[in-house]
């Protein structure tokens, strides 16, 4: 247990620093690292490693997906180099790859490799969105888009994280009381209960509400519609469980405990971002659309 929370007080002090530094070229290496780690977590996990040239283009393709956006958004530079650009080369690629190695890279192999590395780049890739497109809070007014950008980068990796802590003790309540609880995913998740889902659901509602009031009292600048807030952290509950289960399904099949060791206590960079790579991107959706920031103060 000391070694989990040393580990996790080490990540919450990194994590605070790259928000706290969001604006800049930092963030964008940082997320590209934990963007390549990913993909290789998953590949060795699945048996793509073996792959030596597939495994460098796909792993090229998630660090250029954080490194470019902020010669865009930051820059304003680069425009010519864009997604479909970048992503068409990396297709392109890949195929003339699979062509070269048609004997022994099957389609199924061909088809996880390049699905896997775009959409794990694309959901790390909504972070530094959030974190660097000022388009993305559209309502308010430029003074305040900064603070804006860090409180959507906050409340979409608690949305992801703390769902499942509430969980935890809500679910650890009702078994200390004896009563039945429910096993929805038995083969999937044993210690998951239906119980700990409800308590996770309405608790992560809750806190996002006291995060965005908590930003409010310290930072004031941009309004906050809490209602939406309020639902948009319960929706994320049940999203980030779909990603969670989903990532410890694949740990099933493949016979592995964790998918890697870089947080001690902890696992691989997947096993703490599993359900971060779904809600994240659904955040930010809600956030391009205004209806999480509907204002500015100042």
């Amino acid at each position: 247990m000391s070694t989990r929370i040393i580990s996790a007080a080490v990540a919450l002090v990194a994590a605070i620093i790259l928000v706290a530094l969001h604006s800049t070229f930092l963030i964008n290496l940082a997320v590209g690292a934990l963007s390549v780690l990913a993909v290789y977590e998953v590949f060795k996990a699945v048996g793509y490693d073996k792959y030596k040239y597939q495994n460098i283009a796909c792993m090229a393709f998630a660090a250029i997906d954080a490194i470019v956006p902020y010669f865009i958004f930051r820059m304003h530079t680069l425009y010519f180099f864009s997604y479909r650009c970048y992503l068409g080369i990396f297709v392109l690629t890949m195929c003339i790859l699979y062509l070269k190695d048609h004997k022994t890279l099957g389609f199924t192999d061909f088809f996880g490799m390049l699905g896997t590395t775009v959409l794990i780049s694309y959901a790390f890739g909504t972070l530094i969105k959030l974190a660097q497109d000022d388009d993305i809070p559209f309502n308010v007014a430029d003074g305040a888009k900064g603070r804006a950008q860090v409180y959507l980068m906050v409340i979409s990796l608690a949305a992801a994280w703390l769902a499942d802590s509430g969980a935890y003790f809500v679910g650890t309540f009702f078994n200390k009381t004896g009563r039945e609880v429910h096993h929805p995913w038995p083969e999937i998740s044993p210690n998951k209960t239906l119980e700990g889902l409800v308590g996770g659901v309405i608790t992560n509602g809750l806190i996002l509400v006291i995060t965005s009031l908590v930003f409010d009292l310290v930072n004031p600048g941009f309004k906050v519609n809490y209602i939406v807030v309020f639902a948009a952290g319960m929706v994320s509950a049940i999203i980030g469980l779909v990603g969670d289960l989903t990532a410890s399904m694949i740990k099933r099949q493949t016979g592995i405990k964790d998918y890697g060791n870089i947080m001690p206590g902890h696992g691989g960079v997947m096993d703490r971002f599993d359900s971060a790579l779904l809600v994240v991107p659904f955040i930010c959706y809600l956030a391009s659309q205004g209806v999480l920031i509907v204002g500015t103060n100042i």
